[in-house]
């Protein structure tokens, strides 16, 4: 049996070599890429079944993003030892992968696919997920699966004003950008980004920046299906056959219907119906038709309802493109009535709730102790966090009842898109040394409960006193776009989302942007779109800003009642064995005797956590007791404790937790200015003293001075200026 080809092409990206490989590893798929960037290297495959899927009126898409943990060198915690639950980072990169390759696909294919990208090799400056979504469109592309274009994508980061392209883990953490671009050769497809308050321009040149190297990369990718095509690498396309409905019964359906549903619609959009009283009434009418037509067409309900469907939509973007009219009857850029209130829960450190139209979340903060942060195990170089922002979207938000599971990936992708929007704003440990987690609890659900979640977890922040550098608001964007005629919804709902074309969440501060993210279903948009899109946005933000700031202004002064109180200090990293004790033994009394939480880290900070401040305070005095250098010159109120012939031993620091305090010898010829014969003439045991630090002796015991700690008597200065003395003296020199 002959060897089998072997295609291997390379690009630069970001100015390091990329590189595609097929023909070797994983030939039974529909399509496999290898891709090597760096040391980091993904397998990525993409399969699709035989046969279409019945009974289901979507596109079975799946993109998996599998962790291996040998990628970094490491063997995964737990008592199993393998793989088990993708980490939330796997979750949030196979998202990015999915949202800009399908809408590239045909609507009418029901044909399973499944991409999996596998990754085996970490190279901390080559980010995987990038190698991932550029090895997806190859394997896509190179696939008898019907991939309408290819794909390519970037991060673009800005160090110093200056854009680059993939940066590498130092360039990162001095970038104040971390956008991620997904485009076609036309058009941008997917954008998402986390931001240190940058301005909307920056982000519209850094998309363009990111969309030109995108262009090459697809460029290339389209290179190598040619190339493999030559090789007996790549596959003809299958070809999609859709059955066509009875073309007289769509032109009966369409003739009866138009004017009833736009009669609907308009109708709806006066009276500014509800969402159920909308969805109620819209359906009353779309049912009448359906039973005419049911008497003509007994088989073709399905093919009935899909065509109303299509109608309705068609209908709508109209209004919207044509009339500037939406269903509601809002303008184009006018925000849904908007409700604010904090402090709705009495017992959690901090809660707000933020209503807008029919969309309410329900915010909760909790604040904790250092050694409450969440442990992170999984491949990249961060092993904690100390701010967490999570997301529930239970089904009675949206009227249905449905079985309760554990967050699923929207969950977990509108938690994480909420954290990275105010993760800008947190204040670092040093500044509020707390662990911080925030719950959205989505209560009522009619679009952009993302975008509400911020907006309550920065009430909830406010109201729990936690000093975020700037309040933060959000608010998602729509499109409506016909041919070359389009329209930019400002606080888009959930049927505008349905029926539109891209769903584009913008978050930020009054200075600028925080986190952003694009979801379209048309095959890209133009810069254009963008620059609109991000002006209403702006607007629209100000806007719900100004409602949040007019309940609470500015974060409150004090914290929860209910709030641990944690006080930071720094002790030398050689004393916490004095702070720990044998087996734990000090730290433990020092727990219950106090009822304080403390953690001390390696390099010798300390936190102490308390409700009662008190408790706090007293944990922290045992603790600088216990770790406390006597140093040289100092002085201190001492107690005497033992008395000898030829000194005083005097305690200088108090003994606490059943351990001896420091204390150190003052000699009897450090008691007094003048001789003293015997020690109990000047001290006696129990007696408080001042004394001064005057170094310590040979075997390294602390020596004190009383003499030293006072000024000599007045009696001996006078002797020793006496002024005939001293004119004596001057006339015994002549």
């Amino acid at each position: 049996m002959s060897a089998s080809p072997v295609i291997r092409k390379e690009i630069i990206v970001g100015g390091r070599p990329m590189i595609l490989e097929s023909g070797r590893l994983a030939r039974q798929a529909g399509g496999a890429v290898f891709v090597q960037y760096g040391d980091t290297a993904v397998l990525v495959t993409a399969t699709m079944a035989s046969n279409i899927r019945t009974g289901i009126d979507f596109f079975p898409l799946t993109v998996d993003y599998e962790e291996r943990f040998y990628a970094v060198g490491k063997i995964p915690g737990g008592f199993i030892k393998r793989e088990a639950r993708p980490s939330e980072k796997a979750i949030l990169s196979g998202r990015l992968i999915d949202r800009p390759i399908r809408p590239l696909f045909p609507k009418e294919l029901r044909n399973e696919v499944q991409v999996i990208a596998t990754v085996m090799s970490v190279d901390q400056d080559h980010a995987p997920e990038i190698a991932a979504m550029v090895g997806a469109s190859a394997a896509l592309h190179i696939s008898e699966i019907p991939f309408q274009y290819p794909i390519g994508g970037v991060i673009v980061g800005r160090v110093d004003g200056q854009f680059m392209i993939n940066p590498t883990l130092a360039q990162s953490e001095k970038s104040d950008l971390h956008l991620v671009v997904a485009g076609t050769k036309e058009a941008v497809m997917m954008v998402e980004a986390g931001a240190k308050e940058v301005p909307e321009q920056v982000i519209l040149e850094a998309i363009a920046y990111g969309h030109e190297v995108v262009k090459e990369i697809v460029d290339f990718i389209e290179d190598y299906r040619e190339e493999a095509l030559s090789m007996g690498l790549a596959k003809e396309k299958i070809q999609i056959e859709v059955p066509l409905p009875d073309p007289a019964m769509i032109e009966a359906i369409t003739a009866v219907a138009t004017e009833k549903i736009d009669a609907a619609l308009r109708r709806c959009s006066e009276e500014r119906l509800s969402k159920q009283d909308r969805d109620t009434y819209l359906d009353s009418v779309k049912n009448e038709i359906v039973e005419q037509f049911l008497e003509q067409y007994p088989e073709e309900e399905s093919a009935i309802r899909q065509q109303l469907n299509t109608i309705e939509k068609n209908l709508v973007r109209q209004m919207i493109v044509q009339e500037g009219r939406r269903i509601d009857g809002r303008a184009l850029n006018e925000i849904r009535p908007i409700s604010v209130e904090v402090g709705v829960l009495p017992r959690p450190h901090g809660s707000g709730l933020f209503t807008r139209g029919q969309t309410q979340i329900l915010s909760a903060v909790t604040l904790g102790t250092v050694s409450e942060e969440q442990i992170l195990d999984g491949l990249g170089v961060e092993e904690s966090k100390r701010f967490m922002h999570h997301y529930n979207f239970p089904p009675f938000s949206v009227g249905e009842t449905r079985p309760i599971r554990s967050p699923g990936r929207r969950e977990i992708g509108h938690g994480a898109l909420a954290e990275r929007a105010l993760s800008a704003v947190i204040p670092g440990e040093e500044v509020f040394p707390y662990t911080i987690r925030i719950v959205s609890e989505a209560l009522e659900s009619n679009g952009s409960t993302s975008m509400g979640s911020v907006c309550g977890s920065t009430l909830a922040l406010m109201d729990a006193g936690v000093p975020i550098s700037a309040p933060v608001a959000g608010v998602a964007m729509g499109l409506i776009k016909e041919k070359d005629q389009y329209k930019v919804l400002t606080d888009i709902q959930g049927y505008e989302d349905h029926l539109g074309d891209m769903d584009f969440k913008v978050a930020g501060t009054m200075k600028g942007i925080t986190a952003l993210q694009m979801d379209i279903k048309i095959p890209g948009i133009g810069l254009e779109v963008f620059e609109q899109a991000l002006a209403q946005a702006y607007e629209g933000r100000m806007e719900i800003m100004k409602k949040m700031l007019d309940v609470i202004p500015a974060p409150r002064p004090e914290l929860s009642p209910h709030a641990p109180r944690i006080i930071h200090t720094i002790i030398d990293p050689d004393k916490i064995r004095d702070v720990i004790g044998p087996g734990g033994k000090i730290i433990k009394k020092i727990i219950e005797e106090t009822g304080a939480e403390i953690d001390i880290e390696d390099d010798g900070r300390v936190f102490i956590a308390a409700v009662d401040q008190e408790k706090g305070k007293r944990a922290l005095e045992i603790i600088e007791t216990l770790t406390k250098e006597v140093q040289a010159g100092e002085l201190y109120h001492g107690k005497v404790v033992k008395i000898t012939d030829f000194g005083a031993f005097v305690e200088i620091i108090p003994g606490v937790m059943g351990m001896s305090g420091k204390e150190g010898l003052v000699h009897i010829s450090q008691l007094a200015h003048h001789r003293v014969n015997k020690v109990e003439d000047v001290v006696k045991e129990g007696d408080s003293i001042l004394v001064k630090v005057i170094g310590y002796d040979n075997q390294g015991r602390l020596k004190l001075s009383k003499k030293e700690a006072s000024p000599p008597p007045v009696s001996a200065t006078h002797k020793e200026d006496r002024p005939g003395r001293s004119h004596r003296r001057r006339g015994a020199n002549h």
